[in-house]
């Protein structure tokens, strides 16, 4: 047995389920914490070699999967890496990890470990999922457990359902026609639902509100996990952007762009942390989609790579803003705090993770940034105007915020209020990633430059079947830069 025959795809799969129907028996939750650390932590490990196995050329003969496993149902593959997919795998399965570690004795009692196990397999599966109604079921399944957890705080549910309920009709409908029509570009009775879909789900303007709602109403942990992944916009790009037509593209890029600049603005006036988290995410999480429609490989790869940016940034941005929720109880930002002489690491990650969202030079987000811009220019000149606005809006959001809890006054408490060593652990591994990504980006830009040339690739193979010969959008430039030596 080598290390490429060793089912590790699988195996990140199941062990998240298995640990989940033993912690859900125990009482004690800080016994709970220590088993889903430990399982999450398995599966990061798992999720990392299945990773390697992906990207790693080897000799040894492929072993195909049995009929029957857990790849294949039917007889159809279900679960695969590829290219797009394997860095996402072990990402996805570090947010979870590093979410559960840093989850302190005050908010145990109010996060399920169980559930987030239950989470963390769902969306690793969703990640791994190319098969396109396999992803909407995997949606639906996810959707279920924010859904449980809201019930059960006594929160109401009724714009949740409604938005995810919604978002999974149009998925369903759209995609009951793109089977009808084939491997060409779209129809609008296909192509509008699908749109729609792939919008509610990640929270476009003006569909925002149940995201907003999510993280008033759910615990912090549950709400980060939901939305940190990107999975609406791992849809767009499965279901959308090889089969689109001009149409979907423009309007999900000008969508998507309205959504980037409005919510930067909204960051910026609020006054409580949550709202100012959510909006702060959906600005980042809707130039991901802008870069999806410039349909160049520089906008694509620097889409791409702003992805991955996103999760790592956000994500220890959002664990920083946990951890003094965890401390100060509810945050706003009406008045100073100066907590800075009680948690000095916090404040250093705090900035460093805020920054790194922005695109600050020397972090993974500046040259994912960078690209983003240049494709964006490239395309519609406008365009990159307006990212450039909405990041330096983002920016300024995050140092006044900075400003308002860690300087201004002096906070006097009488107990501890200083990290952890888990946060401190946790934290700083998402601060070295982010920066060692920024001091060397190509391997990682030349990952995601190979991405958005197969996605282009597969937009000319399906404007071949486009009648009468017309070409959708992007594809004489894509034909360009992928078909010309």
């Amino acid at each position: 047995m080598t290390l490429f025959s060793i089912p590790w795809l699988e195996l990140t799969l199941l062990l998240p389920i298995i640990g989940a129907t033993f912690i859900g028996r125990l009482r004690e939750p800080y016994r709970a914490r220590q088993w889903a650390c430990g399982l999450s932590g398995m599966a990061l490990i798992c999720a990392q070699l299945a990773w390697f196995v992906t990207v790693t050329p080897t000799d040894a003969p492929i072993v195909e999967p049995r009929p029957g496993s857990l790849s294949q149902f039917f007889g159809v593959e279900v679960f695969e890496l590829d290219d797009l997919s394997a860095p996402l795998f072990p990402l996805t399965a570090l947010i979870y990890f590093v979410t559960l570690l840093v989850t302190l004795r005050t908010k145990m009692r109010r996060f399920s470990f169980a559930a987030a196990l239950c989470s963390l397999s769902i969306t690793l599966a969703t990640i791994a999922c190319r098969n396109h109604w396999g992803i909407i079921g995997l949606l639906a399944g996810g959707m279920v457990l924010p859904y449980v957890e809201l019930r059960a705080r006594r929160q109401p549910v009724r714009g949740f359902v409604l938005h995810m309920g919604l978002c999974i009709g149009l998925l369903v409908l759209g995609q009951f026609f793109a089977d009808r029509e084939g491997h060409r570009v779209h129809s609008l009775w296909a192509m509008a639902p699908l749109l729609g879909g792939v919008l509610i789900r990640s929270g476009i303007v003006p569909v925002h509100t149940w995201l907003t709602d999510l993280f008033e109403r759910a615990s912090f942990g549950t709400a980060l996990l939901f939305v940190t992944p990107l999975l609406g916009t791992y849809a767009a790009v499965r279901l959308v952007v090889p089969h689109a037509p001009d149409w979907a593209l423009r309007s999900l890029g000008l969508v998507s762009l309205v959504t980037a600049v409005y919510a930067s603005g909204m960051a910026l006036v609020q006054v409580e942390a949550r709202r100012f988290f959510c909006f702060l995410f959906l600005s980042h999480a809707s130039l991901v989609l802008v870069g999806l429609e410039t349909l160049s490989a520089i906008g694509l790869t620097g889409a791409l790579c702003l992805w991955i940016s996103v999760g790592l940034g956000l994500t220890g941005f959002g664990l920083t803003l946990r951890a003094l929720e965890s401390r100060y109880g509810p945050i706003r930002f009406d008045d100073f705090q100066g907590l800075y002489d009680h948690m000095p690491s916090l404040a250093v990650y705090y900035v460093l993770t805020g920054l790194a969202c922005v695109g600050f030079p020397g972090t993974l987000g500046f040259i994912s940034t960078e690209l983003l811009v240049d494709g964006a220019v490239e395309t519609y000149p406008l365009t990159g105007v307006a990212v450039v606005i909405a990041g330096a809006l983002n920016g300024i959001a995050i140092l006044r915020t900075y400003f308002i809890l860690f300087t201004g006054t002096r906070h006097r408490s009488s107990i501890p209020l200083g990290s952890r060593e888990r946060e401190r652990y946790a934290v700083l591994l998402m601060a070295m990633l982010i920066l060692l990504g920024g001091l060397f980006p190509q391997p990682g830009v030349a990952s995601r430059h190979r991405v958005a040339l197969q996605l282009l690739e597969e937009r000319v193979r399906t404007a071949g079947d486009k009648p009468h010969g017309e070409k959708p959008h992007g594809v004489a430039r894509a034909e360009r830069e992928t078909l010309v030596p």
